[in-house]
């Protein structure tokens, strides 16, 4: 846990102190401190990238990337993943006590951007000593952030891979996000936000803001094959609004379990936060103006059947760092597996991942490990 004494300038105009960072740390940092990776997460996501996670007991959100021997080796890499700044797990969010009055920040908590998230994160890599990261990583909500890192701190970031990810929220992306706010202020259990000081929560409104978010994160095709128009446990419809289909009850699950794990009011932060970002917006309208004359490598992944951020966005990102003169490779992978393709074990992403990482960790001039070169 990183407990910042020093305030934090936000973009809404106002400063944050105190405030907490909980992160995870797997892997050794080297001598000369230059194998550290910052691992950014998505949208509800959190710290626990690789290891078992305290409340579901499930694996992290990325072990299939992270861990000895995969992409992310952590026998070679120094891996960080903190909890972003209006989360839920241990980070100071909306659900923290705010020193000011003694009782949970709920709305009062300032609005928070991508860039407060990063600016956070800076102060986390300044604690812990370490000047320059070799890579900051991250998909969707996660890769808005890597590409913050990498204008607000280009001197910092030897090299960067935003997947699945956009310069900017497009109005579909806010759309289905006031979808899912709406659900969540709609439930009477949410009390403008003062729930906990109720002792309720606003469960039903928040299940259902998962279930419509959770839509967009697949692909009709990927739907299709895992569900089609089967039934749930019966030969016939029953004529009502149970979940008769497969897929209304695999929606209902993913619904009622998040419930468990999630702050409502975090969500309408951090949903909050990815509709404000417009990264062009804060360079004079300039994507290109981001990223000028950055030395950060760059590595840009999309996925065919993601309609969430399109392999249109990611050609914009890569179409301005060209015209920023920055170093940039490109790749679309093809899978019908939509945007959560980006958390999969993808054989052509965990390939592009480790081919990227090695290449550049040889320009940064980092030993290989053990078996590496096999």
């Amino acid at each position: 846990m990183f407990d910042g004494a020093q305030a934090l300038a936000m973009s809404a105009g106002v400063s944050l102190k105190p405030f907490s960072i909980a992160y995870q740390t797997y892997g050794e940092l080297n001598a000369d401190k230059s194998n550290a990776i910052l691992l950014c997460h998505a949208l509800t996501g959190d710290q626990h990238v690789a290891n078992i996670h305290p409340l579901t007991g499930k694996p992290g959100w990325w072990s299939a990337l992270v861990g000895p021997g995969k992409p992310f080796d952590t026998d070679r890499y120094f891996i960080i993943c903190s909890n972003v700044l209006g989360g839920c797990m241990g980070t100071t969010g909306p659900a923290s006590l705010d020193p000011a009055t003694g009782r949970a920040y709920g709305l009062d908590l300032p609005m928070v951007t991508i860039a407060d998230m990063a600016r956070a994160q800076a102060m986390l890599i300044d604690r812990l000593g370490i000047d320059t990261l070799f890579c900051v990583a991250g998909g969707s909500m996660g890769g808005m952030q890597v590409l913050q890192w990498a204008a607000l701190y280009p001197e910092r970031v030897f090299s960067a891979m935003p997947i699945a990810t956009a310069a900017r929220h497009s109005s579909q992306n806010i759309a289905f996000h006031e979808v899912g706010r709406q659900a969540i202020m709609a439930d009477p259990d949410w009390r403008g936000g003062r729930y906990i000081e109720a002792g309720v929560r606003p469960v039903k409104g928040l299940a259902v803001a998962r279930m419509a978010a959770h839509i967009t994160y697949l692909s009709d095709e990927a739907l299709q094959r895992k569900f089609g128009r089967k039934l749930q446990d019966r030969a016939e419809p029953t004529f009502s609004f149970d979940a008769d289909f497969q897929v209304e009850n695999y929606l209902r699950h993913q619904g009622s379990t998040f419930v468990d794990r999630f702050d409502a009011n975090s969500y309408l932060y951090v949903t909050r936060a990815c509709d404000y970002f417009d990264l062009a917006q804060d360079y004079g309208g300039s994507l290109a103006r981001a990223f000028k004359d950055s030395r950060t490598r760059f590595c840009v992944v999309s996925f065919t059947s993601d309609w969430l951020y399109t392999t249109a966005e990611s050609r914009a990102i890569v179409h301005a760092l060209n015209a920023g003169a920055a170093p940039v490779s490109f790749v679309e992978i093809e899978t019908d597996k939509g945007h959560d393709a980006f958390l999969l074990e993808e054989p052509d992403f965990l390939a592009t991942t480790r081919g990227f990482l090695r290449g550049a960790a040889k320009a940064r001039g980092l030993a290989e490990s053990e078996g590496e070169s096999a």
